[in-house]
């Protein structure tokens, strides 16, 4: 068993604020995503009549609002219904990657056909920066303490300081390798290939489905839900359909191309 490090998630307090590593992570996430983005626009002597500043911040306001109602809608409706003052209170935490995923792709849809630039190719520039932003968020995860696994007897389980007296798998570490580390070296090592434009978007839909199915089988589900058929959790499930998504995706890419 290995001994959870029990980092302080909190870097800074200054009066009431406080600054946070989860926070920080979603700060380097974002100038990660930027920066690479602008990287392979200049590298690839792209003519991208958009402003990117601007599509940034339309960007990240769709992943906020996306990930808030996807968590809300997905995983504990009930609890906001009864409780309608704390949909705002996304401190409390409460996120959800795949709808952060929907707003993303609906907030850059509308942006983008305002301005009539081709979604697919702007879609595959930024998807392949994505895995950073998840691989820092999982590290902020772990850094929490929160969202770890279920109970193992692997040598490398950890007491995490709210899940009990038994050693549990550091689920966290699973995905910042797998849907961060991985799936970032998968997608940028290809993406100067010709592909078609939206592939590597497709691919990305696809991959990190399987990456999230096989990882929640280690990762406690939320308690509000469990296990749904007794077997699945509700982030494979939304895996599940996310890769379909991907495949269909895929096939119009094609046929389109």
């Amino acid at each position: 068993m290995l001994n959870y490090p029990s980092i302080d998630p909190t870097i800074i307090t200054l009066g009431p604020l406080q600054i946070r590593w989860y926070g920080v992570m979603y700060i380097l996430a974002f100038l990660a995503s930027y920066f690479l983005v602008k990287y392979q626009i200049r590298k690839k002597q792209l003519d991208i009549n958009i402003n990117l500043d601007n599509l940034f911040f339309f960007l990240i306001i769709g992943l906020i609002i996306g990930a808030r109602l996807g968590y809300i809608i997905f995983y504990n409706l009930p609890f906001y219904i009864s409780n309608p003052f704390k949909l705002f209170a996304i401190w409390e935490g409460g996120m959800s990657f795949h709808g952060g995923l929907i707003g993303i792709i609906c907030f850059g849809l509308i942006y983008i056909k305002r301005h009539r630039v081709n979604f697919w190719a702007i879609a595959d520039l930024f998807i392949v920066t994505a895995p950073v932003g998840l691989g820092l968020g999982r590290l902020g995860n772990f850094i929490n303490a929160e969202l770890y696994g279920r109970v193992t007897t692997m040598p490398w389980g950890m007491i995490f300081p709210s899940g009990g007296d038994l050693p549990r798998h550091p689920s966290q570490l699973y995905e910042f390798f797998l849907e961060g580390v991985l799936l970032f070296l998968i997608l940028w090592l290809i993406k100067d290939r010709p592909f078609k434009k939206g592939t590597l978007f497709c691919l990305f839909l696809f991959l990190y489905s399987i990456f999230r199915f096989f990882v929640e089988f280690f990762r406690e589900p939320d308690p509000q839900l469990g296990l749904i058929f007794s077997f699945l959790s509700m982030g494979q499930i939304l895996s599940v359909l996310m890769g379909i998504g991907g495949l269909v995706l895929f096939y119009f890419v094609s046929i389109k191309g």
